[in-house]
């Protein structure tokens, strides 16, 4: 999928030190709620801190986040 700057892909998908926009959150009612909670919104600004094996650590301004990777491919982003 194309978005307006690039190309929109899952956010485990995304090495460690790159930013993206938010741009959708797929799934059911509860997984957008729970990612809603934590500020993982349409249009949040992220940075992958670490993606490799296991979980990834993302960051949402000065705040650190930790998701598995299940979650994280739910969560739609376009590279910044």
């Amino acid at each position: 999928m194309i978005g307006k700057e690039g190309i929109i892909v899952p956010l485990a998908m995304l090495p460690a030190g790159k930013n993206a926009v938010i741009v959708d959150v797929v799934g059911g009612e509860s997984i957008r709620r729970r990612l809603t909670d934590m500020g993982l919104i349409r249009g949040a600004v992220i940075r992958v801190i670490k993606n490799d094996i296991g979980p990834l650590i993302v960051a949402l301004g000065e705040s650190r986040m930790v998701l598995g990777f299940g979650m994280a491919q739910k969560i739609m982003v376009e590279e910044r």
